[in-house]
């Protein structure tokens, strides 16, 4: 009998150390045998925000120990893994360094391949430890760090049809939970507020609502609750001001979703799959817009599991499995790259002076 291949994933592009064992499964989606992550919610907490030197630093304590951690949970040896998986950008690039060095550390000493893997991609694929989706198909991807619109057309070949130009959504997220003292992670927070205020209380901005095609802009709310911060007195203001934020997001997300589509359905007029994919992902009331925006649309929609929503190492040795079936290796020279975009062709569209 066929050994099924079995592939180790790492994933250190942020805050979290992740170790996971992946064993193909033949037509059948691949099995996850271990999963593990290691947060660092509470180095970061009093910082309102990842401080990218105590992420390194802390990747280091326990890169080791998730990695025995999660061959304990698999039931494998290292010996009898197949190739070695790592996140290589995009993401903080001293957090990168820790995983992808131990990576080919370890793919060296085992005399197994070595994959370089985009964080993206591994979002991209998520939902396919869940689902049996085929290609192409339109991915949402929205998290800490990206906010972007691509039509996955099959591994390896994507296509931006939309990014924002200045905040990704979880990041605005943040920093609003943070003008409001509300603590970090600012998502869950606002999520919580929002359920208990008038949504309609604030009139706030949704830039380049009607412009830019599914390009997005979020630096404006953030601008706009630091203007409205000094009228926040009581607990009732705060739930409005969460309301009245989350209900213009989802305003926004709406419209651009629906460029988004309208743009991917140009390239392949007879699919109709849109994957949300990433931390922010989570969020119920973005879920309940989104569906019925593909229910509009007459649109299959899939979310990964929750667990697999935010960074995680399944994602990663899913896309090393991928990239192994097509001896799509890497040499151990290949370096992390802070700004690894999944389309190579698209242009860069963050900073000031940007034209959309």
């Amino acid at each position: 009998m066929k050994k099924k291949t079995i592939i180790i994933g790492i994933e250190t592009s942020c805050d979290e150390t992740a170790v996971s064992i992946l064993r193909d499964n033949g037509k059948n989606r691949p099995k996850i045998l271990s999963n593990v992550v290691s947060s660092q919610f509470k180095v970061h907490k009093k910082f309102g925000g990842v401080v990218p030197d105590l992420a390194a630093r802390a990747h280091l304590e326990k890169i080791d120990i998730m990695t025995k951690k999660a061959l304990k949970i698999s039931k494998i040896k290292l010996k009898e893994i197949d190739a070695v998986a790592a996140t290589a950008g995009p993401g903080l690039i001293v957090c990168l360094s820790v995983g992808l060095n131990f990576a080919k550390a370890l793919s060296i000493s085992l005399k197994k391949p070595f994959i370089a893997v985009n964080h993206l991609e591994g979002h991209a694929l998520s939902p396919k430890l869940n689902f049996n989706i085929k290609y192409p198909y339109l991915l949402f991807l929205i998290s800490g760090g990206h906010t972007q619109y691509l039509t996955i057309k099959k591994l390896g070949e994507y296509k931006r049809l939309g990014t924002t130009i200045d905040d990704a959504l979880g990041e605005a997220f943040d920093k609003t939970a943070k003008l409001l003292n509300l603590g970090y992670p600012g998502g869950p927070k606002i999520e919580e507020l929002a359920r208990k205020g008038n949504e309609n209380r604030f009139v706030l901005p949704k830039p380049i609502l009607n412009r830019g095609g599914s390009n997005l802009s979020f630096a404006g709310l953030k601008t706009a609750i630091l203007r409205v911060k000094e009228f926040i007195k009581t607990d009732k203001d705060k739930n409005d001001l969460a309301a009245s934020f989350q209900k213009t997001v989802l305003d926004i997300l709406y419209k651009k979703t629906k460029k988004a589509i309208e743009q991917h359905l140009e390239l392949y007029p007879k699919n109709r799959t849109l994957v949300v994919a990433g931390g922010v992902a989570a969020n119920k009331q973005i879920r309940i817009i989104l569906k019925k925006l593909c229910q509009d649309e007459k649109f299959k929609i899939y979310f990964p599991d929750l667990k697999l929503c935010t960074d995680n190492a399944a994602m990663i040795a899913l896309a090393g499995l991928e990239r192994y079936k097509k001896k799509k290796f890497d040499k151990h020279n290949f370096e992390a790259n802070p700004r690894w975009q999944l389309d190579n062709k698209a242009k860069f569209l963050k900073g000031a002076g940007v034209k959309i």
